[in-house]
């Protein structure tokens, strides 16, 4: 069973990529393990963490490759709510 993600290598910061967090709706492991399975491939997802305690999921994302829209459709499609949480999202400044 894997982990985790396997990331770049190296440590580079990648301009091209974003982070968001979302307040999720999930109650128990079988809804952690499930958002786990489908958003990890989704197009341009490239690391993430399901945080069942605190009900956070926390994408890496190529911002040329997907949106924080479709991203948080993807939750929701799964049959959760989706709410970005902005005190954890980090935006890069323009």
């Amino acid at each position: 069973m894997c982990s985790g993600f396997i990331s770049a290598q190296g440590k580079k910061k990648n301009s091209n990529k974003e982070t968001v967090v979302f307040d999720v709706s999930m109650t128990c492991e079988n809804c952690k393990k499930r958002i786990e399975k489908t958003i990890a491939y989704e197009k341009g997802v490239t690391d993430m963490n399901v945080d069942l305690p605190s009900k956070t999921v926390k994408i890496e994302y190529k911002k040329d490759k997907t949106t924080v829209d479709k991203l948080q459709k993807a939750i929701e499609n799964l049959g959760y709510t989706a709410v970005v949480n902005a005190d954890l999202s980090a935006e890069k400044p323009k």
